[in-house]
């Protein structure tokens, strides 16, 4: 069974919508922490948006993406989704999903990665 399903995502023009959403049908271990990351071409892989069951499901965002991202679902549910709205080029990168499970397995585990395109 795939760890992940990743859905989602594609091209957008600036201003437009997208969504990506993933689930973890694979991971066995109870998930506390999920959600998106992207990495953009010769840059560093960054959060974009997560959920911490460690801190009451608290959504967390990357500054440069609130107020236009939201995410929701329940990493106890083993399942997330993103919605991106107002996209600008800037956004355009490969975008991971990453899980955190706990007590005892305590690992990470990522995606394959889905691409997102911005077109100005």
């Amino acid at each position: 069974q795939a760890q992940f399903v990743e859905s989602g995502g594609g091209l957008a023009q600036s201003g437009g919508s997208l969504s990506l959403s993933c689930e973890a049908p694979g991971i066995q271990y109870r998930i506390l922490v999920m959600g998106w990351y992207r990495q953009a071409p010769g840059k560093q892989r960054e959060l974009v948006a997560t959920l911490d069951d460690t801190i009451g499901g608290a959504p967390i965002y990357a500054d440069g993406v609130k107020g236009r991202f939201a995410i929701s679902g329940s990493p106890a549910n083993s399942a997330v989704h993103l919605q991106m709205n107002k996209l600008k080029p800037e956004d355009t990168a490969v975008y991971f999903c990453k899980a955190r499970t706990g007590w005892p397995d305590s690992n990470d585990y990522w995606g394959q990665g889905t691409q997102v395109t911005v077109s100005s």
